[in-house]
């Protein structure tokens, strides 16, 4: 299938609601921002995610953290009145609590990110065991805005973003790859998100906040910031506290709801840390599932020939 043709597909699919192409060499004039896709962001590849991946972890975290929490203080009790047979239970509750899912997640197949590669200057997406690619300079995406409209939610303006991409030594074979969920963006934010794209291939690794190249990468850095880890989030409530008391000159400065947030997070600490503990390696496993043409491009000191060249080679 041709561009032409999936840009007509997309045209029925958007209607008369704004749709755009959008390209490698194109600016759309909006400010650079990640929209909290960005898995890993080096000098020498970007890595967004593909799929909702962030629940990975927590059934450990629920399963593991809460026995943590409960035999590790009911473990303490025991110590301490020297019930070491009530002891060896609750350990042997409490470790395949944790262990059995913890595996069952990490084990499990978790969707590859799209990576956009500045040493070679493409992008690589596998689905299946399926591997897609597309120069980035010839690359082309299409951004529109849609309506959802739910019995629950009424309607909610909603954008996707897709780049056009085609089968490894298969390029009759193409396919429009999303770049994260549409639910909840605008036209604009999607633009934003190709702007980064842009700045980190085209001016990268490090770029300004009007997606310029910088020698500092203080505002990627704030980018990636944004994210709040579930693991911080006490520090952050901490930190409102702080201001609050900053202001209110030390006097009643701490709220009900302050307080409540602060005991509640402290308290399902352990439960959060199993959670992104587990996350992580998950995602760790699922980055060595590249296959090696594409894992041998993502070393600095790797090949820095596209996998479109290896496709002429072999066609020659």
């Amino acid at each position: 299938m041709s561009f032409s043709q999936l840009l007509q597909q997309a045209r029925m699919k958007f209607g008369r609601n704004p749709m755009e192409v959008l390209r490698a060499d194109q600016s759309t004039g909006e400010a650079p921002m990640d929209l909290f896709l960005a898995e890993a962001h080096t000098a020498d590849y970007l890595a967004l995610s593909a799929g909702s991946d962030s629940d990975r972890g927590l059934l450990t975290g629920t399963m593991g953290g809460g026995s943590l929490m409960v035999c590790g203080g009911l473990s303490l009790v025991m110590l301490l009145g020297s019930k070491w047979y009530a002891l060896s239970l609750l350990l042997a509750l409490g470790i395949p609590m944790f262990l059995i899912p913890f595996a069952w997640e990490t084990l499990r197949p978790l969707p590859l990110p799209v990576l956009f590669n500045r040493r070679t200057r493409e992008v690589y997406f596998e689905q299946g065991d399926v591997l897609y690619h597309s120069p980035w300079d010839d690359i082309r995406a299409i951004a529109g805005e849609f309506m959802m409209v739910g019995p629950q939610m009424g309607g909610m303006r909603c954008a996707s973003l897709e780049i056009l991409m085609h089968r490894f030594e298969h390029p009759q074979e193409q396919i429009l790859v999303s770049l994260g969920l549409p639910m909840g963006k605008t036209l604009s934010l999607q633009k934003s998100l190709w702007e980064y794209i842009r700045a980190y291939m085209n001016n990268g690794p490090w770029f300004d906040k009007d997606g310029q190249h910088s020698e500092s990468d203080a505002y990627v850095k704030s980018q990636l910031s944004v994210r709040i880890k579930r693991i911080d989030w006490h520090k952050y409530t901490l930190e409102k506290i702080r201001k609050d008391k900053a202001e209110n000159q030390g006097k009643n400065y701490l709220s009900g709801l302050d307080a409540a947030m602060l005991v509640g997070e402290l308290f399902f600490y352990p439960m959060n840390w199993v959670h992104e503990f587990t996350n992580s390696v998950a995602k760790r496993r699922a980055r060595k599932g590249w296959p090696e043409v594409v894992a041998e491009r993502l070393r600095p000191d790797g090949p820095t020939t596209r996998l479109i060249d290896l496709e002429l080679q072999n066609t020659a």
